[in-house]
Protein backbone atom coordinates (compact mmCIF):
# COMPACT_ATOMS: atom_id res chain seq x y z
CA UNK A 1 0.00 0.00 0.00
CA UNK A 2 1.41 3.34 -0.95
CA UNK A 3 1.91 5.62 2.40
CA UNK A 4 2.47 9.07 1.69
CA UNK A 5 4.73 10.41 4.15
CA UNK A 6 2.67 13.51 4.83
CA UNK A 7 1.06 10.88 7.35
CA UNK A 8 2.02 10.59 10.43
CA UNK A 9 1.53 7.60 13.47
CA UNK A 10 -1.41 8.67 15.81
CA UNK A 11 0.16 7.56 18.68
CA UNK A 12 2.98 10.43 18.51
CA UNK A 13 0.57 13.05 17.02
CA UNK A 14 3.51 15.72 16.07
CA UNK A 15 1.97 17.11 13.28
CA UNK A 16 4.47 19.57 13.17
CA UNK A 17 7.17 17.60 11.89
CA UNK A 18 5.56 16.68 9.00
CA UNK A 19 8.10 16.12 5.88
CA UNK A 20 7.11 17.92 2.52
CA UNK A 21 4.11 16.97 0.93
CA UNK A 22 4.78 14.37 -2.02
CA UNK A 23 7.37 12.05 -0.60
CA UNK A 24 6.80 8.66 -0.36
CA UNK A 25 7.43 5.27 0.84
CA UNK A 26 6.56 1.42 0.09
CA UNK A 27 3.88 0.58 -1.90
CA UNK A 28 2.40 -3.12 -1.38
CA UNK A 29 -0.61 -4.46 -1.20
CA UNK A 30 -2.07 -8.27 0.23
CA UNK A 31 0.48 -10.71 -1.43
CA UNK A 32 3.23 -8.42 0.05
CA UNK A 33 4.56 -11.83 2.11
CA UNK A 34 5.97 -12.87 -1.32
CA UNK A 35 9.95 -12.92 -1.17
CA UNK A 36 11.76 -10.24 -2.93
CA UNK A 37 13.06 -12.44 -5.56
CA UNK A 38 9.71 -13.68 -6.58
CA UNK A 39 8.28 -10.28 -7.33
CA UNK A 40 11.18 -9.44 -9.47
CA UNK A 41 10.31 -11.71 -11.82
CA UNK A 42 7.47 -9.95 -12.59
CA UNK A 43 7.40 -8.14 -16.25
CA UNK A 44 6.72 -4.37 -16.53
CA UNK A 45 4.29 -3.22 -20.04
CA UNK A 46 3.09 0.05 -20.93
CA UNK A 47 1.53 0.50 -23.93
CA UNK A 48 0.08 3.92 -25.55
CA UNK A 49 0.53 5.47 -22.06
CA UNK A 50 -1.03 8.99 -22.51
CA UNK A 51 -1.39 11.67 -19.96
CA UNK A 52 -1.30 15.61 -21.24
CA UNK A 53 -1.85 18.52 -19.24
CA UNK A 54 -3.54 21.97 -20.80
CA UNK A 55 -3.42 25.74 -19.51
CA UNK A 56 -6.70 27.91 -20.11
CA UNK A 57 -6.47 28.55 -23.91
CA UNK A 58 -6.16 24.78 -24.15
CA UNK A 59 -2.49 24.83 -25.28
CA UNK A 60 -0.36 21.98 -23.74
CA UNK A 61 1.41 22.48 -20.80
CA UNK A 62 3.52 18.98 -20.35
CA UNK A 63 2.84 15.75 -20.13
CA UNK A 64 3.56 11.94 -21.98
CA UNK A 65 2.34 10.90 -25.19
CA UNK A 66 1.81 7.18 -26.32
CA UNK A 67 4.77 5.77 -24.13
CA UNK A 68 5.34 2.13 -24.90
CA UNK A 69 7.93 0.05 -23.21
CA UNK A 70 8.12 -3.76 -21.84
CA UNK A 71 10.68 -3.98 -19.19
CA UNK A 72 12.09 -7.80 -18.40
CA UNK A 73 12.54 -8.30 -14.74
CA UNK A 74 15.91 -6.77 -12.74
CA UNK A 75 15.77 -4.19 -15.48
CA UNK A 76 17.28 -0.74 -14.57
CA UNK A 77 15.47 1.05 -16.71
CA UNK A 78 15.89 5.52 -16.92
CA UNK A 79 13.91 7.94 -18.33
CA UNK A 80 16.25 10.82 -19.19
CA UNK A 81 14.99 14.24 -20.57
CA UNK A 82 15.13 17.93 -19.77
CA UNK A 83 12.48 19.09 -17.49
CA UNK A 84 9.29 19.44 -18.07
CA UNK A 85 9.40 16.69 -20.72
CA UNK A 86 6.94 14.24 -19.07
CA UNK A 87 9.27 11.57 -17.69
CA UNK A 88 8.05 12.29 -13.83
CA UNK A 89 4.39 12.24 -15.44
CA UNK A 90 5.32 8.91 -16.61
CA UNK A 91 6.24 7.49 -13.02
CA UNK A 92 3.75 9.24 -11.49
CA UNK A 93 1.17 7.13 -14.11
CA UNK A 94 2.86 4.17 -13.36
CA UNK A 95 3.33 4.74 -9.63
CA UNK A 96 -1.26 5.75 -9.84
CA UNK A 97 -0.59 9.04 -8.61
CA UNK A 98 -1.57 10.41 -12.06
CA UNK A 99 -4.49 8.79 -13.81
CA UNK A 100 -3.43 8.56 -17.83
CA UNK A 101 -6.08 9.60 -20.19
CA UNK A 102 -5.56 6.52 -22.01
CA UNK A 103 -3.46 3.67 -21.93
CA UNK A 104 -2.27 0.15 -20.20
CA UNK A 105 0.03 -0.51 -17.85
CA UNK A 106 0.67 -4.27 -16.46
CA UNK A 107 2.34 -5.28 -13.73
CA UNK A 108 3.08 -9.59 -14.29
CA UNK A 109 -0.23 -10.87 -14.67
CA UNK A 110 -2.30 -7.73 -13.32
CA UNK A 111 -3.16 -4.92 -14.52
CA UNK A 112 -2.61 -1.59 -12.93
CA UNK A 113 -5.30 0.59 -15.76
CA UNK A 114 -6.64 0.00 -18.84
CA UNK A 115 -8.68 3.20 -20.21
CA UNK A 116 -10.50 0.75 -22.71
CA UNK A 117 -12.04 -1.76 -20.52
CA UNK A 118 -12.03 1.13 -17.49
CA UNK A 119 -9.66 -0.85 -14.97
CA UNK A 120 -7.34 1.39 -12.54
CA UNK A 121 -5.92 -0.45 -9.47
CA UNK A 122 -5.80 2.08 -6.42
CA UNK A 123 -2.34 3.17 -6.05
CA UNK A 124 -2.48 1.85 -2.73
CA UNK A 125 -2.85 -1.83 -4.01
CA UNK A 126 -0.35 -1.86 -6.68
CA UNK A 127 2.44 -3.50 -4.36
CA UNK A 128 5.18 -0.65 -5.57
CA UNK A 129 8.22 1.40 -3.81
CA UNK A 130 8.87 4.46 -4.51
CA UNK A 131 11.50 7.49 -3.90
CA UNK A 132 11.35 11.24 -4.31
CA UNK A 133 13.65 14.01 -4.42
CA UNK A 134 12.47 14.78 -1.18
CA UNK A 135 13.36 11.58 0.88
CA UNK A 136 10.21 12.85 4.07
CA UNK A 137 13.08 11.23 7.16
CA UNK A 138 10.81 12.06 10.16
CA UNK A 139 12.51 14.14 12.39
CA UNK A 140 11.71 12.88 15.69
CA UNK A 141 12.02 9.29 14.77
CA UNK A 142 15.06 6.81 14.84
CA UNK A 143 16.12 5.24 12.01
CA UNK A 144 14.57 2.02 13.16
CA UNK A 145 10.97 3.49 13.57
CA UNK A 146 11.28 5.65 10.13
CA UNK A 147 12.10 2.18 8.38
CA UNK A 148 8.90 0.78 10.20
CA UNK A 149 6.51 3.37 9.64
CA UNK A 150 4.99 1.80 6.58
CA UNK A 151 4.15 -1.51 8.43
CA UNK A 152 2.99 0.14 11.25
CA UNK A 153 0.44 2.13 9.45
CA UNK A 154 -0.71 -0.61 6.53
CA UNK A 155 -4.48 -1.15 6.65
CA UNK A 156 -4.71 -4.45 4.73
CA UNK A 157 -2.78 -6.33 7.88
CA UNK A 158 -1.67 -6.38 10.89
CA UNK A 159 2.22 -6.81 11.27
CA UNK A 160 3.69 -8.57 14.89
CA UNK A 161 6.26 -7.29 16.72
CA UNK A 162 8.39 -9.31 15.10
CA UNK A 163 7.66 -9.43 11.69
CA UNK A 164 8.47 -5.53 11.85
CA UNK A 165 11.77 -6.07 13.40
CA UNK A 166 12.76 -8.68 10.95
CA UNK A 167 11.55 -7.22 8.08
CA UNK A 168 13.25 -3.50 9.02
CA UNK A 169 16.62 -5.70 9.89
CA UNK A 170 16.21 -6.75 6.55
CA UNK A 171 16.07 -3.88 5.02
CA UNK A 172 18.57 -2.19 6.68
CA UNK A 173 20.73 -4.55 6.00
CA UNK A 174 20.36 -4.69 2.11
CA UNK A 175 20.98 -0.82 2.44
CA UNK A 176 24.43 -1.27 4.12
CA UNK A 177 22.53 0.44 7.45
CA UNK A 178 22.61 -2.60 9.90
CA UNK A 179 23.39 -1.18 13.32
CA UNK A 180 21.79 1.98 12.76
CA UNK A 181 18.29 1.09 14.12
CA UNK A 182 18.71 3.38 17.30
CA UNK A 183 20.40 6.14 15.54
CA UNK A 184 18.55 9.36 15.27
CA UNK A 185 17.46 10.40 12.30
CA UNK A 186 18.70 13.97 12.45
CA UNK A 187 22.04 12.38 13.15
CA UNK A 188 22.29 10.85 9.69
CA UNK A 189 24.39 12.22 6.17
CA UNK A 190 22.17 12.63 3.20
CA UNK A 191 23.68 9.91 1.89
CA UNK A 192 22.63 7.95 5.27
CA UNK A 193 19.18 9.93 4.45
CA UNK A 194 18.73 8.60 1.14
CA UNK A 195 19.41 4.88 2.26
CA UNK A 196 16.52 5.12 4.97
CA UNK A 197 14.22 6.56 2.53
CA UNK A 198 15.24 3.20 0.19
CA UNK A 199 15.03 0.84 3.02
CA UNK A 200 11.52 2.32 3.78
CA UNK A 201 10.55 2.10 0.07
CA UNK A 202 11.74 -2.09 -0.20
CA UNK A 203 10.63 -2.82 3.79
CA UNK A 204 7.39 -4.61 1.99
CA UNK A 205 8.61 -6.04 -0.70
CA UNK A 206 6.65 -4.21 -3.83
CA UNK A 207 7.16 -5.81 -7.28
CA UNK A 208 8.91 -2.31 -9.04
CA UNK A 209 10.85 0.49 -7.70
CA UNK A 210 10.39 3.48 -8.61
CA UNK A 211 12.77 6.07 -8.10
CA UNK A 212 12.35 10.28 -8.94
CA UNK A 213 15.46 11.70 -9.17
CA UNK A 214 16.45 10.75 -6.00
CA UNK A 215 20.42 11.86 -5.92
CA UNK A 216 19.64 15.63 -6.81
CA UNK A 217 20.06 17.09 -3.33
CA UNK A 218 23.51 15.91 -2.80
CA UNK A 219 26.85 16.81 -3.27
CA UNK A 220 28.93 15.73 -6.61
CA UNK A 221 30.99 14.04 -4.29
CA UNK A 222 28.03 12.15 -2.71
CA UNK A 223 26.27 12.04 -6.05
CA UNK A 224 29.17 10.14 -7.68
CA UNK A 225 29.31 7.61 -4.65
CA UNK A 226 25.61 6.87 -4.41
CA UNK A 227 25.42 5.94 -8.29
CA UNK A 228 27.52 2.98 -7.50
CA UNK A 229 25.78 2.53 -3.87
CA UNK A 230 22.18 2.33 -5.63
CA UNK A 231 23.18 0.13 -8.50
CA UNK A 232 24.58 -2.33 -6.18
CA UNK A 233 21.59 -2.22 -4.31
CA UNK A 234 19.01 -2.58 -7.40
CA UNK A 235 21.39 -5.40 -8.42
CA UNK A 236 21.77 -7.25 -5.90
CA UNK A 237 17.65 -6.98 -4.81
CA UNK A 238 16.91 -7.89 -8.34
CA UNK A 239 14.28 -5.17 -8.43
CA UNK A 240 12.58 -3.74 -11.36
CA UNK A 241 13.68 -0.35 -11.16
CA UNK A 242 12.17 3.16 -13.07
CA UNK A 243 14.98 5.90 -12.66
CA UNK A 244 14.25 9.30 -13.41
CA UNK A 245 16.75 12.02 -14.33
CA UNK A 246 17.86 14.81 -16.39
CA UNK A 247 21.59 13.80 -15.36
CA UNK A 248 22.98 12.28 -18.49
CA UNK A 249 25.78 10.74 -16.59
CA UNK A 250 23.38 9.18 -13.81
CA UNK A 251 21.97 7.26 -16.94
CA UNK A 252 24.47 6.03 -18.80
CA UNK A 253 26.36 4.31 -15.58
CA UNK A 254 23.70 2.67 -14.03
CA UNK A 255 20.92 2.00 -16.38
CA UNK A 256 20.36 -1.26 -18.76
CA UNK A 257 17.90 0.69 -20.90
CA UNK A 258 17.62 4.40 -21.45
CA UNK A 259 14.50 5.90 -22.88
CA UNK A 260 15.13 9.78 -23.75
CA UNK A 261 11.82 11.70 -24.14
CA UNK A 262 11.80 15.00 -25.37
CA UNK A 263 8.33 17.24 -25.02
CA UNK A 264 5.94 14.63 -23.90
CA UNK A 265 7.64 12.05 -26.75
CA UNK A 266 9.90 9.16 -26.25
CA UNK A 267 12.68 9.89 -29.40
CA UNK A 268 14.78 6.88 -28.59
CA UNK A 269 14.91 4.12 -26.35
CA UNK A 270 17.94 1.87 -26.56
CA UNK A 271 20.82 0.36 -24.01
CA UNK A 272 23.47 3.20 -23.06
CA UNK A 273 26.41 2.36 -25.46
CA UNK A 274 23.53 2.76 -28.20
CA UNK A 275 22.59 6.10 -27.25
CA UNK A 276 25.49 7.30 -26.80
CA UNK A 277 27.11 6.08 -30.07
CA UNK A 278 24.32 5.83 -32.20
CA UNK A 279 21.70 8.02 -31.67
CA UNK A 280 18.60 8.42 -33.51
CA UNK A 281 18.18 12.22 -34.00
CA UNK A 282 20.29 15.29 -33.50
CA UNK A 283 18.05 16.05 -29.99
CA UNK A 284 19.85 12.89 -28.64
CA UNK A 285 23.41 13.24 -29.81
CA UNK A 286 23.16 16.61 -28.25
CA UNK A 287 21.39 15.84 -24.80
CA UNK A 288 23.04 13.07 -24.00
CA UNK A 289 27.05 14.18 -23.29
CA UNK A 290 28.64 16.23 -25.04
CA UNK A 291 28.79 16.47 -29.18
CA UNK A 292 29.85 18.52 -32.07
CA UNK A 293 26.90 18.86 -34.37
CA UNK A 294 27.15 20.71 -37.38
CA UNK A 295 24.70 21.31 -40.35
CA UNK A 296 25.44 19.53 -43.89
CA UNK A 297 23.95 17.68 -46.64
CA UNK A 298 24.49 14.08 -48.16
CA UNK A 299 25.94 14.33 -51.72
CA UNK A 300 24.84 10.81 -52.82
CA UNK A 301 21.76 8.73 -51.37
CA UNK A 302 22.92 6.42 -48.41
CA UNK A 303 21.10 2.78 -47.50
CA UNK A 304 21.67 3.88 -43.66
CA UNK A 305 23.69 0.42 -43.46
CA UNK A 306 27.16 2.17 -43.89
CA UNK A 307 29.22 5.23 -44.71
CA UNK A 308 28.24 8.26 -47.36
CA UNK A 309 30.01 11.99 -48.60
CA UNK A 310 28.39 14.41 -46.79
CA UNK A 311 29.23 17.92 -47.95
CA UNK A 312 29.57 20.52 -44.29
CA UNK A 313 28.80 23.97 -44.01
CA UNK A 314 31.93 25.94 -45.06
CA UNK A 315 32.44 23.62 -48.00
CA UNK A 316 34.35 20.60 -46.26
CA UNK A 317 33.89 17.04 -47.34
CA UNK A 318 33.47 13.97 -44.67
CA UNK A 319 33.13 10.61 -44.88
CA UNK A 320 30.30 9.72 -42.07
CA UNK A 321 28.27 6.92 -40.85
CA UNK A 322 24.73 6.66 -41.66
CA UNK A 323 21.83 4.79 -39.68
CA UNK A 324 18.92 5.05 -42.23
CA UNK A 325 18.13 5.58 -46.10
CA UNK A 326 18.92 9.71 -46.91
CA UNK A 327 18.52 10.47 -50.06
CA UNK A 328 21.05 12.97 -52.55
CA UNK A 329 20.71 16.38 -51.12
CA UNK A 330 18.96 15.71 -47.58
CA UNK A 331 19.98 17.95 -45.19
CA UNK A 332 21.20 16.50 -42.20
CA UNK A 333 23.24 16.88 -38.86
CA UNK A 334 26.62 15.30 -38.65
CA UNK A 335 27.46 14.27 -34.48
CA UNK A 336 31.06 13.86 -33.73
CA UNK A 337 31.94 13.45 -30.12
CA UNK A 338 34.86 15.48 -28.65
CA UNK A 339 37.02 12.08 -27.88
CA UNK A 340 36.56 11.49 -31.04
CA UNK A 341 38.45 13.75 -32.64
CA UNK A 342 42.83 14.20 -32.67
CA UNK A 343 44.46 17.18 -32.61
CA UNK A 344 47.89 17.02 -34.22
CA UNK A 345 50.13 19.70 -36.16
CA UNK A 346 50.20 20.48 -39.60
CA UNK A 347 53.30 18.09 -40.16
CA UNK A 348 51.93 15.03 -38.84
CA UNK A 349 50.28 12.51 -41.08
CA UNK A 350 46.88 11.53 -41.81
CA UNK A 351 45.80 7.47 -41.05
CA UNK A 352 44.19 5.93 -43.58
CA UNK A 353 40.54 6.61 -43.92
CA UNK A 354 40.23 9.54 -41.32
CA UNK A 355 38.41 12.76 -41.68
CA UNK A 356 40.68 15.87 -41.69
CA UNK A 357 40.72 19.07 -41.50
CA UNK A 358 42.26 22.46 -41.04
CA UNK A 359 41.84 25.03 -37.95
CA UNK A 360 43.00 27.12 -35.62
CA UNK A 361 43.17 26.70 -32.02
CA UNK A 362 40.94 29.37 -30.47
CA UNK A 363 40.98 28.09 -26.27
CA UNK A 364 42.58 25.57 -24.20
CA UNK A 365 41.66 24.19 -20.46
CA UNK A 366 43.52 21.62 -18.48
CA UNK A 367 40.76 19.35 -16.85
CA UNK A 368 43.77 17.03 -15.35
CA UNK A 369 42.87 13.89 -16.82
CA UNK A 370 42.51 15.89 -20.52
CA UNK A 371 42.71 18.98 -21.94
CA UNK A 372 39.54 20.71 -23.76
CA UNK A 373 40.91 22.64 -26.95
CA UNK A 374 38.11 24.56 -28.93
CA UNK A 375 39.38 24.70 -32.18
CA UNK A 376 37.68 26.72 -35.30
CA UNK A 377 37.52 25.38 -38.55
CA UNK A 378 35.52 27.58 -41.10
CA UNK A 379 32.98 29.32 -39.41
CA UNK A 380 32.84 27.16 -37.05
CA UNK A 381 33.77 26.54 -33.25
CA UNK A 382 34.82 22.55 -33.09
CA UNK A 383 35.16 21.71 -29.10
CA UNK A 384 37.92 18.48 -28.74
CA UNK A 385 39.32 16.12 -25.74
CA UNK A 386 43.00 15.56 -25.82
CA UNK A 387 45.39 13.58 -23.45
CA UNK A 388 46.89 16.23 -20.95
CA UNK A 389 50.32 15.59 -22.61
CA UNK A 390 49.17 17.37 -25.71
CA UNK A 391 50.53 21.18 -25.72
CA UNK A 392 49.00 23.20 -28.34
CA UNK A 393 49.36 27.34 -27.95
CA UNK A 394 46.63 29.71 -28.77
CA UNK A 395 46.60 30.74 -31.93
CA UNK A 396 48.04 27.60 -33.42
CA UNK A 397 47.47 25.81 -37.05
CA UNK A 398 46.52 22.33 -36.36
CA UNK A 399 44.78 19.26 -38.36
CA UNK A 400 41.81 17.91 -36.64
CA UNK A 401 41.53 14.19 -37.76
CA UNK A 402 38.36 11.79 -36.67
CA UNK A 403 37.95 8.46 -38.48
CA UNK A 404 34.71 8.20 -40.49
CA UNK A 405 32.33 5.78 -37.90
CA UNK A 406 32.79 8.44 -35.22
CA UNK A 407 31.01 11.47 -37.30
CA UNK A 408 27.34 9.83 -37.47
CA UNK A 409 24.86 11.56 -39.73
CA UNK A 410 21.06 12.00 -38.14
CA UNK A 411 18.34 13.67 -39.43
CA UNK A 412 18.32 17.66 -39.16
CA UNK A 413 14.84 17.86 -38.03
CA UNK A 414 15.01 16.59 -34.78
CA UNK A 415 17.55 19.10 -33.25
CA UNK A 416 17.29 20.26 -29.63
CA UNK A 417 14.77 22.60 -28.93
CA UNK A 418 12.51 21.81 -31.69
CA UNK A 419 9.52 19.40 -31.89
CA UNK A 420 10.46 15.96 -31.35
CA UNK A 421 8.75 13.60 -34.15
CA UNK A 422 7.48 10.23 -33.77
CA UNK A 423 8.80 7.73 -31.11
CA UNK A 424 11.54 5.33 -31.87
CA UNK A 425 10.78 2.28 -29.04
Amino acid sequence: MLELSEREPTDLGRANDKPAAGAVEAVTNKNEGKDMDKASTMTLEVTGLSKMFFVSDESTAGGIREATFSLKPGTFFTLLGPSGCGKTTTLRCIAGLERPDRGLIRLGNEVLFDSSRGIAVPLNHRNIGMVFQSYAIWPHMTVFENVAFPLRVAKDRKYSRAEITKLVDDALKRVGLDGLQTRSSTRLSGGQQQRVALARAIVRQPKLLLLDEPLSNLDATLRDEMRTELKRLQQQVGITTIYVTHDQTEALEMSDLVAVIDKGNVVQMAPPRDIYNRPTSAFVAGFVGATNLVRGKVRREVNGSGFGSVVLEGGHEIQCAFQQVLPAEKDIAVSIRPESMSIKPLAAPVHDGDNRLKGTVMLSGFLGNMIRYNVKIGERVFQINAGPETMFEIGTEVFVDFPGSAALGVPWELVPNEPAQAAVV
